[in-house]
């Protein structure tokens, strides 16, 4: 989980985000628990109910699910959800505004390929 959460974004969205990125990133692992909607409301200072809505997220996701008795889990398969859920995610929010305002400033999509291939030069 992310140590703070930030100003101007729905708390129950930050947390259902930080769940998805420990996901990810495999700090969660695929049918392990997540923490209880009470260790997150502690560790955020925040209202149970709060936490439990950017639970819920996930489980209306396909993310996670209930372990009778147990707690929440990583589904199977969650990690291959979240990467198609965020790329489409990163296209309509960045591909599709990156290409209109390229054709605004007249850039061709090889120029702009091109460009993002010099920026890749360049970190390495």
């Amino acid at each position: 989980m992310k140590a703070a959460l930030e100003e101007g974004k729905s708390i129950f969205l930050q947390i259902s985000e930080s769940i998805e990125d420990d996901i990810l990133t495999e700090i969660i692992s695929e049918e392990e628990l997540i923490p209880s909607t009470n260790q997150i409301a502690k560790h955020y200072l925040i209202n149970p109910a709060t936490a439990a809505k950017g639970v819920n997220l996930l489980v209306d996701d396909g993310i996670i699910y209930k372990k009778r008795g147990i707690g929440m889990c990583v589904k199977t398969g969650a990690r291959d959800i979240i990467l198609q859920k965020r790329k489409k995610s990163f296209y309509d929010n960045f591909i599709l505004s990156l290409i209109k305002e390229a054709d605004k400033l007249g850039i061709s999509k090889t120029d702009l390929i091109n460009m993002i291939e010099r920026d890749e030069q360049h970190e390495q």
